[in-house]
């Protein structure tokens, strides 16, 4: 079976962008109106569903050094946040949360993906 590995790429960066935009965050995850149908949970899993395999297997997926280590670290930050935080209500306001939207948009800029 072949893997698309764009296909995968793009989903990802999606994913990314989510964790990057509050406005989404708010729109979404804590007033659930439409057109999406997503929680903070399914994109914390989401992400390290897709990111898992992608770090896993970088070069085979065409990141360069710079956007390997920077993801890596992405992860690493995002992960240490959501195992203790659940509520986007609760940590939307945050310092905390701010710096993972920052660490997501340096992601986001790395893979040059326009929205």
């Amino acid at each position: 079976m072949d893997i698309n590995r764009k296909q995968i790429m793009e989903t990802f960066i999606r994913i990314v962008s989510h964790i990057s935009d509050k406005d989404y965050q708010k729109r979404i995850w804590i007033k659930g109106e439409g057109p999406e149908v997503d929680d903070f949970d399914e994109t914390v899993c989401h992400f390290f569903q897709e990111g898992d395999g992608i770090i896993e297997k970088y070069k085979d997926f065409g990141l360069t050094e710079h956007q390997y280590q920077l993801l890596k670290k992405f992860r690493y930050q995002f992960k240490a946040f959501s195992d203790e935080n659940d509520l986007p209500e609760e940590f939307i306001d945050t310092t905390e949360w701010k710096g993972i939207m920052d660490m997501a948009k340096d992601v986001f800029k790395a893979f040059n993906y326009q929205k």
